[in-house]
């Protein structure tokens, strides 16, 4: 379970910074709203992870799924740029935190 809380709560990162990047510094209401609740349920349910997962792997696997998803997020949404590089790192990320789980 505390697997679900982990990857829950890397998803709600994801939408904070969504929904941050969409409230426009904090001027509009509902995705200021939608950020804040984001968050809210992003570290609740980290800190539920992490009664079951050590820190370390729990904190890294986290923020990866918080960066990855952002990244992927601002191509998607945002129409940022999809270059190689940025698709290479981004594979990076993904395969160190599927180690983390792996070794943990």
């Amino acid at each position: 379970m505390a697997w679900i809380y982990l990857i829950t709560a890397g998803i709600f990162e994801v939408l904070l910074v969504t929904f941050m990047k969409l409230s426009e510094g904090y001027k509009k209401v509902l995705p200021t709203i939608l950020a804040f609740l984001s968050g809210g349920a992003s570290f609740y349910l980290l800190s539920l992870a992490l009664l079951s997962i050590p820190i370390s792997t729990g904190y890294s696997v986290w923020t990866g799924i918080g960066s990855a998803g952002a990244v992927i997020a601002g191509m998607v949404f945002f129409n940022e740029s999809r270059d190689i590089k940025k698709i290479l790192f981004i594979s990076c990320i993904v395969i160190s935190v599927i180690g983390l789980k792996a070794f943990s």
